[in-house]
């Protein structure tokens, strides 16, 4: 028997017994796993740090590296997330939409754990305990495979928490993570018929889409963020240029980040010199349309087709110039991930024309992309967020890991 297979056997043993779990135990366990993980930050830090070192011998890119990174202020800010999560109101059990039938039953529905949730993500170890705590909490026990990027983190982070949670009664094999970051590892966890109930991918469009053609166990897409800022020809150019650089910059490696700006073309003369100059001091290389390079053409590379379509999560935009409202709505819905989309206008009719025709979890007026996140939405940590529209979709927090079952009570009512 696998590695792989053992850790899935004990989750789904495990998953048995967390229905059964209180929720002041498992709060009990959420406090015990904030603590120790401010205790033991050094030795976090310590494993972080070989991540580190050989995420820069391979090469990989310092935007990538602070995704990865872990210090005393961000294992704390973590820390932090677990108590949140700890003071949100426990969804297991729930009895919701209760109603009575003329033939006197009542029906209703109770919010259930999943059971054994597997998450596949990328090089981000906080994901490792936002993923284990909402699990927790919702009574699901956890399959979580990580990349190899930070294998020596989530090692580390993952004996702190299984310490800290078996210690106050939850099962054992309820937290699980595979080390073994190979490819074959990853596809064998996609094909858990039996074990895994619902699969979550967390990271890039190469590993969405591997997940979803290999995957034969159930599977939320959380899709990578190709996210646009339209400018509208009705925007106050001083809030435009402010959500565009924090969409843009303020951390430019995760997936709520803005890829593509649109500017409308009847004020581009005046707006693309602002805002192009505005990114430049930024360090943010200019992928431009022909139409506004003609405007402002001073270190901006021509963009391409395919530069519409892409991810950067790094310090790189494209602009393109639109003829109005209508032809930004049909070039996001074309070349958008279904994430988040912004407009900046004082129109509330171009606003409502946006909210209404773009396709996409989340759609911004007069607002910045980066709010699309589980705390900003008052969730607590996020297991990801869906860009799909079955179960869920946005920012998957508490209930997005619940499922239902009917309850109904009667009294001796047979059917004729």
């Amino acid at each position: 028997m696998s590695e792989l297979t053992k850790k899935c056997a004990a989750a789904k043993k495990a998953s048995q017994d967390l229905i059964s779990v209180s929720t002041i135990t498992k709060n009990n366990a959420l406090k015990e796993i904030a603590s120790a993980l401010v205790n033991y930050a050094d030795v976090i830090i310590e494993a972080n740090k070989a991540d580190i070192e050989n995420a820069r011998n391979n090469g990989i890119r310092e935007a990538m590296i602070d995704r990865l990174m872990l210090t005393k202020d961000r294992i704390k800010a973590i820390s932090d997330g677990v108590l949140e999560v700890m003071a949100l109101n426990d969804p297991i059990g729930e009895i919701i939409n209760m109603t009575k039938r003329p033939n006197g039953l009542m029906i209703g529905k109770k919010r259930v754990p999943m059971g054994v949730i597997g998450i596949i993500y990328e090089a981000r170890p906080n994901v490792t305990v936002d993923a284990a705590v909402l699990c927790l909490k919702t009574s699901n026990a956890c399959i979580l495979r990580g990349g190899s990027e930070a294998i020596n983190s989530n090692k580390a982070i993952m004996r702190i928490m299984q310490e800290a949670a078996y210690s106050c009664g939850i099962p054992e094999g309820a937290l699980n993570i595979v080390e073994d970051t190979s490819r074959e590892t990853a596809t064998e966890l996609m094909r858990m018929n039996g074990y895994i109930d619902m699969l979550i991918p967390r990271g890039g469009k190469g590993l969405i889409k591997s997940v979803v053609e290999n995957a034969t166990v159930p599977v939320v897409e959380t899709a990578a963020g190709n996210c646009h800022v339209y400018v509208d020809r009705y925007a106050d150019f001083e809030m435009a240029t402010e959500i565009v650089m924090n969409s843009k910059v303020q951390r430019p490696s995760v997936c709520n980040a803005a890829e593509t700006l649109l500017i409308d073309k009847a004020i581009a003369n005046d707006f693309v010199p602002k805002i192009f100059k505005s990114l430049q001091g930024a360090g943010v290389e200019i992928r431009a349309d022909e139409e506004a390079m003609k405007i402002y053409s001073e270190n901006v590379v021509l963009a391409t087709e395919e530069d519409y379509y892409t991810e950067y999560n790094d310090y790189i935009i494209s602009v393109k110039l639109v003829d109005g409202v209508d032809e930004a709505i049909s070039h996001i819905n074309e070349h958008n991930t279904k994430h988040s989309e912004a407009i900046v206008t004082d129109s509330y009719d171009n606003a409502q024309k946006f909210l209404n025709e773009v396709d996409a979890a989340a759609v911004y007026v007069n607002a910045s992309t980066r709010f699309t996140d589980g705390y900003e939405f008052g969730f607590g940590a996020e297991i990801g967020i869906s860009t799909q529209k079955m179960h869920a979709r946005g920012p998957m927090g508490l209930e997005a890991l619940t499922s239902i079952k009917y309850v109904v009570y009667g009294s001796g009512q047979v059917r004729k």
